[in-house]
């Protein structure tokens, strides 16, 4: 298969394509490398896919409708993996522009090419995000998803309305709901990241609601098992439509991918300081505005249809980007920092 995966210089797109050229698959990466972090990392996650024969990269904004349609025009897509996007919750209370932008003219462009060149599968990035304030924990995709709280959950959640409608007129759409997603080749603008620079340079790190946060931390690797199974598991519709979720009369699903295993935010920086043999500076701060205090994802309904996802212990996960990071900071020599 010829597969498209927007965002392919970011994190979670990166390792996407990784298991997809070892599976065998051929793989289009388009990203347009801006600079809302650090170029170079992107670039370096590049560079793991460059000399694959499988892989062809185009440099791309995905605000170009012309150019998204020369794309399609070109290849021959049999499934689109769809993971670009404007990231980041506090970012789009200072950019909002980018938002819509990238998340909302961007997703319509990708999806309505997807329908004019009839894809067979169209797979896409939401977030835990779209729960918004509501506080029924654990947060299931039967549940309603009308309260967003940010800029960013708003764009994702209008994603998944407008996928729906897309998939009403015969394309099969899938949503992924992801859940904190971290690991080794992450943004240097997640929390997991930013503590491990800022407790090796003993520099304080900010943490927010004097602590009392809970995350369900999704290690990267279980991101993509889930993606990667989805995919081949093209969406049928229902014979009626009865409230939110998986009951709709047309090809069309939403799942939660996260690790089932909420973790409060102290015993995760207990758990770095850890693996990093030192002491982290604590400075307590209130809650930001746009940030919730937990999230807790019920995966029964993904694991219904793709069987049993690994669910990789937050111990493990963590030591996993503690060893990456040293490496990549010592092959690299210098220290990866969030642009202003």
């Amino acid at each position: 298969m010829t597969i498209l995966v927007t965002g392919v210089a970011g994190f979670i797109a990166s390792a996407v394509a990784t298991q997809l050229l070892a599976q065998g698959e051929h793989v289009v990466g388009i990203d347009n490398l801006n600079n809302y972090y650090d170029v170079e990392l992107k670039k370096n996650r590049l560079q793991q896919h460059s000399s694959h024969s499988n892989f062809k990269f185009v440099l791309m904004d995905i605000s170009d409708r012309k150019a998204i349609v020369k794309l399609f025009m070109e290849y021959s897509f049999d499934i689109v993996i769809h993971l670009a996007a404007q990231a980041g919750v506090r970012y789009s209370l200072i950019n909002p522009a980018a938002y819509i932008d990238s998340n909302l003219v961007g997703f319509a462009n990708i999806l309505e090419a997807s329908r004019q060149y009839q894809i067979k599968h169209f797979v896409y990035a939401s977030s835990s995000s779209v729960y918004g304030a509501n506080s029924k924990l654990p947060f299931s995709e039967q549940d309603p998803a009308d309260h967003p709280v940010s800029l960013y959950a708003a764009t994702k959640r209008s994603n998944e309305l407008m996928a729906h409608s897309y998939a009403y007129n015969k394309l099969p759409c899938t949503g992924l709901r992801f859940f904190t997603v971290y690991g080794p080749w992450s943004r240097p603008d997640m929390a997991l990241f930013n503590f491990t620079r800022n407790i090796l340079i003993e520099k304080p790190i900010q943490v927010f609601n004097n602590g009392n946060m809970e995350r369900d931390f999704t290690y990267i690797d279980d991101i993509v098992t889930a993606i990667v199974k989805i995919m081949n598991k093209i969406p049928e519709p229902t014979d009626s439509v009865s409230g939110p979720g998986n009951s709709t009369c047309a090809p069309y699903r939403i799942y939660n991918v996260g690790n089932h295993q909420p973790v409060k935010l102290t015993r995760y920086i207990q758990i770095l300081e850890h693996y990093l043999n030192k002491k982290a500076l604590l400075e307590m701060k209130p809650m930001q505005v746009g940030d919730v205090p937990s999230t807790y994802a019920d995966v029964n309904d993904i694991e219904k249809v793709v069987g049993t996802l690994p669910h990789t212990p937050i111990e493990q996960g963590v030591a996993k980007f503690v060893e990456w990071y040293k490496a990549y900071h010592k092959e690299f020599s210098k220290c990866v920092q969030l642009q202003d």
